[in-house]
């Protein structure tokens, strides 16, 4: 949907579709026709309705056929309905099997990741609205622990660079202008707002990216630049942010300062427990699960330390009784403030969606609580369709 500030811009508001199961175009496009018109009516009848969709690299293949979109199109048409930006973070299979690590894979070190991400561009590109800019968010560069030489950051570099001249290829082609957005996750590569602005200040907006910009596009270097700085952004998802104990000012601020676009603001809630110990730590096993992975960022003694499973910082806490914050990468609703024993990170949502009222963050709003079917059966109390269109009206509420 479209919300018009004060200010005269534009945003775009959706929720993923990444919640949906649903790993070939035909199950994917099953979940749309399912949950979407009424997801629609129930939120703005008779309005046009905005998609964040998310793709697989087997549901793009099916998808990038003459057939397969034309159909989807007039779907589209018909319900009133436009895609403005793609989830192309999960490659494979994301619901009912194991995930964890493997989601980041591949990632931007293969060159699978930019044929995949490259495809996602072409269908994006044939079915945007024309007055619309589009978006794909992907992965932070890979898993932190896969990264472990220069030449591994400068083949993720370069891989992002190359994606950005293709968009650049497609804006000219086609009158169609889409961005890149990465992800900062944490535990991978670009996991805080500082190691993103780094990686973007010395690496994708430095000399050897604009060198080689403008080799592929036989442009200047300063438009090789310029053309960087535009395709691609950051994705910022607020409950990433928010478990790496960021401040919701600060980090919008450093953004800007180093000139670099948030290309998706993804609105997400996390696991927040105020004053964990081996007593209450006990409380989390229904947060355990074999499908996600649910990193954990602790706030004990002025540090932070980080875990990269939830398991793993309940092992580590052993019997010590000294209090100290977790906060945990599990979506969860973001309409809930207070999760039985624990609470969320709602109140970081909260402050940017604020922020986002007297100067927009992003042109593209993106809901994501994927996490549905591996919720604590007390927190599913709906259908996931009533939970949607819950998130959904309580973004819209704070934006009014």
């Amino acid at each position: 949907m479209k919300l018009v500030h004060a200010s005269g811009s534009l945003s775009h508001l959706g929720y993923c579709s990444n919640i949906h199961a649903g790993e070939s175009w035909q199950a994917v496009r099953e979940n749309l026709q399912r949950y979407i018109p009424g997801i629609r009516d129930a939120l703005v009848p008779g309005e046009a309705f905005g998609i964040g969709l998310r793709l697989s690299a087997a549901a793009v293949d099916d998808l990038d056929r003459t057939d397969a979109l034309h159909e989807f199109r007039q779907f589209l048409d018909q319900n009133n309905l436009y895609v403005f930006t793609i989830n192309g973070f999960p490659y494979g299979p994301f619901h009912g099997t194991r995930v964890k690590e493997d989601v980041y894979l591949p990632d931007w070190m293969d060159e699978e990741r930019l044929r995949y991400t490259n495809q996602l561009a072409n269908v994006l590109a044939r079915i945007l609205p024309e007055a619309c800019n589009g978006s794909i968010s992907t992965v932070p560069g890979a898993f932190k622990a896969r990264v472990i030489s220069l030449d591994d950051v400068r083949q993720m570099a370069d891989n992002l660079v190359r994606h950005a001249a293709h968009l650049a290829r497609l804006h000219e082609d086609t009158g169609r202008f889409m961005s890149l957005a990465l992800e900062p996750e944490p535990c991978c590569y670009l996991e805080t707002i500082d190691e993103s602005v780094h990686f973007f200040s010395e690496q994708l907006f430095g000399e050897t990216s604009a060198a080689l910009m403008a080799n592929l596009l036989s442009t200047s270097k300063q438009t090789a630049r310029d053309l960087l700085q535009k395709h691609l952004t950051l994705c910022l998802d607020l409950c990433h942010a928010a478990v790496e104990f960021e401040d919701p000012a600060a980090c919008l601020t450093k953004l800007e300062s180093a000139n670099i676009t948030v290309g998706k603001l993804q609105i997400s809630s996390g696991l927040r427990l105020k004053d964990v110990n081996a007593d209450t730590v006990g409380r989390l096993e229904p947060y355990i699960d074999n499908v996600y992975l649910h990193q954990v960022v602790e706030y004990h003694d002025g540090t932070l330390n980080r875990f990269t499973d939830l398991p793993e910082a309940i092992e580590q806490l052993g019997d010590s009784q000294e209090s100290r914050e977790w906060r945990v990468h599990f979506h969860v609703p973001i309409f809930l403030e207070e999760l039985a024993d624990f609470s969320s990170t709602q109140t970081f949502v909260e402050a940017v969606l604020n922020r986002h009222k007297l100067k927009p963050v992003s042109e593209h709003l993106e809901v994501e609580t994927y996490t549905w079917d591996v919720l604590p059966p007390e927190l599913r109390t709906e259908s996931v369709d009533q939970a949607i269109i819950r998130e959904m009206r309580w973004v819209m509420e704070a934006l009014s």
